[in-house]
This record gives structure tokens, C-alpha cells and sequence, in this order.
């Protein structure tokens, strides 16, 4: 080759090294990655970020827990309570099964499940109220305060007198008030035929929802009496269950339907609208004792329709 072509060969050589390092340079020193870019400036990593925003979430929820268990025990201090009513667990994502209790049996097929206990391991139990009989302005205002679930179960003949009581009841408390069926009157049903006893349940049925708006699912028969054609007849108006009670709460007393006497993961307990005319004391003398009987054992208040 010739030496001036040599010289030029030479050159572009140089030339293109040149070039190439003026690109790298241009593109930035630090070499290609194949991974997820590095945060801009004043960004944290995803990661960091994360765990921040989820320690912040439980930072928060501890404060509201707290916040709710000292508004709670103020109202407990306020009501006379002995003991501040302890928090529900959380309701399950799914309802447990509920089946009818052995001994309460009838011969039908596909009908209401009867029970005095719902399915939980948890140490939760239910507060349901009979009748309707008293109104107490004093019981929506306690159990308003002391954010305690509990579930009434109406009889149109001592309600009726007063439906704006309950429709107040219903929407004392943020998740509400759910109102159930007693029937019409209050009568003994196994006495009666299959189309008065229809008459009774699908009667209150149409009372309640004419009247609050929702046809109720759960029904309990007036002293916790029924036949297969009661729940035949309730069936057929809507009835999902018929839930009776494991326990029975006075002002000065309880009654308990097990041989132990106590308390058990998912009772039933049963009180009345009574007042100081039908028993040794008023509807709020009735929830201190029962309110302090239940944190005593260690069991929380829970809402049954969480679970039925």
C-alpha cells in the first residue's frame, strides 16, 4: 500500500474513534442496565415506599382502635356499667352454616334452620330484644353510645302504637338496627291451624316492610313454640331462619338453657322491651346487668346479622 494511503486510512481510524467516544459521552457514564430504572432524585424506591405507607395504615388504625376503646369506656363510665363492653372481631367474609339444633327438629325437608348458637370459635355472642312493648327513649340513647349490636324482633300488637320508636331504633346506629319478625299478635302457633299461623308470620312480614322498608329474613315464634307447619308458613313469606335463644337476660337475674349456666362462643341471648312495670328494673338497669355479665366472661357483643 502506498505510504499517502496508509496516512488516510490512519486518519478515519482516529476519526471514528473519536466520534464514538463523543456519543458515549453524550448518552451518560454510567452503563446500560437491564433492571427497572433508578428513582429520579427526591423519589424512594418502590419497596421503601411501600412498607412506609403500610406502617402509616397500621400507625393509623391502633390510633382509631384507641380513640374508639376510650369513647367506649366514657360511656360505660356514663351508663353505670362495671365493665367496658369488649370490641367485636371482625365479622367472617364468609356466614357459617347454620343448621337447626339437634332436639329441634320436624319431619319437613328444606325448611328455616332452628338454633340457639351460632357457628364460631370466636368469643362473640348476640343481643336480641322481644316484643316491642316498652319505649324506652333511654335504651336507643345507651346502646347508641356504647356502640353495642343488637337485633329486635317485633310483635305488631305492642308495637303499633308507636312505629316512629322503631323507625328511630333503626337508624340509631351506623350499621343500623335490624328489625325481625314475632308475628301479628303473640300467639301460642302450634295451637293454631297452617293458614292462621301464615297469617300471624307473612302478616308481620308485610308490617315491617310496609313500615321500615325491608322484609326481615330471621324469625322467632312467640315463646319459642312451633310445628312444622310454622315454619312451612314462614318459608313461604321470605323467613331464612328462626333463631331462638341460649340464654334469657333480666334486670336483677339470667336464665340459661345449658346445664352449665355460662356462656358459649356464638350464644343467642334473649331479653324484652319490659319496663319498670313488668320487672325489677328499667331497659337500661336490664343492659348494665347483662352488658356486665357477658364482658365479665370475656365475650364481646357481636351484630347477628354478620353471621346469619
Amino acid at each position: 500500500m502506498a505510504k499517502g494511503s496508509s496516512r488516510r486510512a490512519l486518519g478515519a481510524a482516529l476519526l471514528v474513534a473519536a466520534l464514538t467516544s463523543t456519543a458515549a459521552c453524550a448518552g451518560g457514564s454510567e452503563p446500560a442496565s437491564s433492571g427497572a430504572p433508578a428513582p429520579a432524585a427526591g423519589q424512594q424506591a418502590p419497596e421503601r415506599t411501600a412498607a412506609q405507607a403500610a406502617a402509616r395504615l397500621a400507625a393509623e388504625k391502633k390510633a382509631a382502635l384507641a380513640q374508639r376503646r376510650a369513647a367506649r369506656a366514657a360511656a360505660a363510665k356514663k351508663w353505670g356499667l362495671k365493665l367496658t363492653p369488649l370490641e367485636a372481631p371482625a365479622p367472617p367474609r364468609t356466614k357459617p352454616k347454620i343448621t337447626t339444633r339437634k332436639g329441634f327438629e320436624t319431619d319437613g325437608e328444606g325448611l328455616p334452620p332452628v338454633f340457639t348458637t351460632v357457628p364460631t370459635k370466636e368469643k362473640v355472642v348476640f343481643l336480641t330484644i322481644d316484643d316491642g312493648s316498652e319505649k324506652d327513649p333511654e335504651l336507643i340513647r345507651m346502646m347508641s353510645d356504647l356502640k353495642i349490636p343488637y337485633s329486635a324482633f317485633l310483635s305488631d300488637y305492642v308495637v303499633s302504637d308507636d312505629y316512629a320508636y322503631f323507625a328511630k331504633m333503626q337508624k340509631s346506629q351506623p350499621g343500623g338496627v335490624a328489625l325481625h319478625n314475632h308475628t301479628l299478635n303473640h300467639k301460642y302457633l302450634p295451637g293454631l291451624s297452617y293458614a292462621r299461623q301464615k297469617r300471624e308470620i307473612c302478616g308481620m312480614q308485610d308490617v315491617i316492610e310496609k313500615k321500615y322498608g325491608k322484609r326481615p329474613e330471621l324469625f322467632r315464634p312467640p315463646y319459642g313454640n312451633y310445628n312444622e307447619n310454622t315454619l312451612r308458613a314462614a318459608a313461604s313469606c321470605g323467613v331464612k331462619a328462626v333463631p331462638l335463644w341460649a340464654s334469657e337476660a333480666f334486670p336483677d337475674h339470667m336464665e340459661w338453657r345449658e346445664w352449665d349456666r355460662d356462656l358459649h362462643p356464638g350464644d343467642i341471648v334473649l331479653t324484652h322491651f319490659r319496663g319498670e312495670e313488668d320487672w325489677k328494673g328499667s331497659m337500661p338497669d336490664m343492659i348494665r346487668r347483662v352488658m356486665n355479665v357477658i364482658t365479665s366472661k370475656g365475650y364481646a357483643v357481636g351484630k347477628l346479622e354478620d353471621y346469619v
